[in-house]
């Protein structure tokens, strides 16, 4: 004990030499960023921001009942998902070895030896349990052990970007699968009013009243239609396999609700505040790999400072040094060290520079995460915004063609408009109700890019 008493006292000089300031410094913890700058989203795409900072659940953004069941399997079926779950384990499980690297390590390491010399055999044995303790240097300790901790918030914010990835893809999949329904019940109504007209056109043909040409045009649309039928049903198997790969599932049919089933969140009209941000998995974790760069940079300046390791055993021997002796007696032993680090060929200084060009380096790609994250709301909300208006004149579009093409078909039967008219009403008809299918599917994605910009909702 004298011994150790005296090991520890040296390790205390050299710990006050080292400076109180300085050593105290070395356990300084990290001030995470919890401010998002108000007028960060810039020009804001509609109304004013609103002043909602609480965290959102998916499901105010996708309120199908039937998405919201996929969506619900994919988080519990999916393979990219659980594999971001295990390595958020992984991370805990270092953790929890880090918290551990501190205490002292204990052996028990039995050995024996017989040695015959001039045919005099000599047996000796050692049962001793032996102690290891490394201190390290001063603040390594707590500096990995935060480091650690900062690497699993890096993976738990991976996982929920993982998770928000897939209830967006799933939520995508499910819109297109429903924009092919309505493209698919367009092409049939347009088949079917076709095919009525194609009739009407032979019956004038038989009468002398129009030309065989006529007949074969409008026939060759039709045909163009029963084409388009058929690629719109393939796609449709397509994006439903698509979706059971997803959910690691075989190919099966993908239960949805007719076309018009999403609505838009009350958001885009009330606006959204800066702060909202902060809960995008991307900033989150650029913000925690700056915290792990801080702490491997606390890591590298405490390698300046001294280490003290100290070990011993306590044992049955009767091996002492050059002789033997029986019976056998207890063996202790204490060993301490203190280094002083005073030369390390530039190592420790270059480790240190390195750690801070690297702080240095992830506080700016912070920075640039923030502008790009605010681009990426403002853009969907515009986005958002520019369906919602498009969607109204879309909708009269399709009244007033509609009307325009039974009022030619009329003309047509009393002889008072050609076949090149009614197929003219006819294309444009179908053009302007695909087109609509096709708008209210953009507003569905720039919802779910909000989804996203917004940070995937951590509820």
């Amino acid at each position: 004990m004298k011994k150790l008493t005296i090991i520890v006292s040296i390790g205390v000089l050299c710990l006050m030499a080292a400076g109180c300031k300085s050593f105290k410094s070395l356990y300084d913890k990290y001030e995470p960023n919890t401010q998002i700058p108000a007028d960060v989203l810039g020009i804001d795409a509609g109304g004013s921001l609103a002043d909602v900072t609480a965290p959102l659940s998916w499901r105010e953004f996708f309120a199908d009942p039937l998405l919201q069941r996929l969506i619900d399997s994919a988080l519990v079926r999916n393979t990219d998902l659980n594999s971001a779950r295990i390595a958020i384990e992984q991370s805990e499980t270092s953790l929890e070895m880090s918290k551990k690297s501190i205490l002292p390590s204990l052996f028990f390491s039995p050995s024996g030896t017989i040695a015959n010399f001039n045919s005099a055999t000599s047996k000796t044995y050692n049962v001793p349990l032996q102690v290891n303790w490394d201190m390290g240097s001063l603040g390594s300790y707590t500096n990995k052990k935060r480091a650690a901790n900062a690497v699993l918030l890096q993976n738990r914010a991976h996982e929920e970007a993982v998770r928000a990835n897939l209830i967006s893809t799933v939520a995508q999949q499910y819109c297109l699968l429903q924009l092919l329904d309505r493209q698919l019940e367009i092409l049939y109504q347009t088949d079917s009013l076709w095919t009525v007209s194609l009739e009407t056109q032979k019956v004038l043909w038989e009468n002398g009243k129009i030309y065989s040409t006529a007949v074969n045009q409008l026939e060759s649309s039709c045909l163009s239609v029963k084409t388009q039928i058929v690629d719109a049903k393939r796609d449709i198997r397509g994006v439903e396999n698509a979706i059971c790969r997803i959910l690691a599932l075989p190919p099966q049919h993908i239960e949805r609700n007719s076309w018009g089933s999403f609505t838009m969140p009350q958001m885009v009209a009330e606006g959204i505040s800066a702060q909202m941000l902060m809960y995008r998995p991307d900033i989150r974790l650029a913000d925690y790999a700056m915290e792990e760069a801080f702490y491997n940079m606390q890591t590298a300046r405490s390698a300046f400072y001294p280490g003290l390791s100290l070990s011993g055993s306590l044992g049955w021997t009767n091996s002492a040094g050059g002789a033997v002796i029986n019976p056998g007696k207890i063996l202790t032993s204490i060993v301490g060290s203190i280094a002083q680090p005073i030369f390390a060929r530039g190592q420790l200084k270059g480790n240190l520079k390195i750690a801070q060009l690297t702080q240095e380096n992830l506080r700016n790609r912070y920075v640039q995460t923030i502008i790009d994250a605010s681009n990426q709301v403002n853009e969907a909300l515009a986005d958002c915004q520019n369906a919602s208006e498009k969607y109204g004149y879309y909708r009269r579009q399709v009244e007033v063609l509609h009307d325009a093409y039974n009022g030619t078909h009329e003309l047509m039967d009393n002889g008072k408009a050609s076949y090149l008219e009614v197929l003219t009403a006819q294309e444009s008809l179908l053009s302007a109700q695909l087109n609509e299918a096709v708008n209210m599917y953009d507003a569905a994605q720039a919802v779910i890019a909000l989804y996203i910009a917004l940070g995937g909702a951590t509820r």
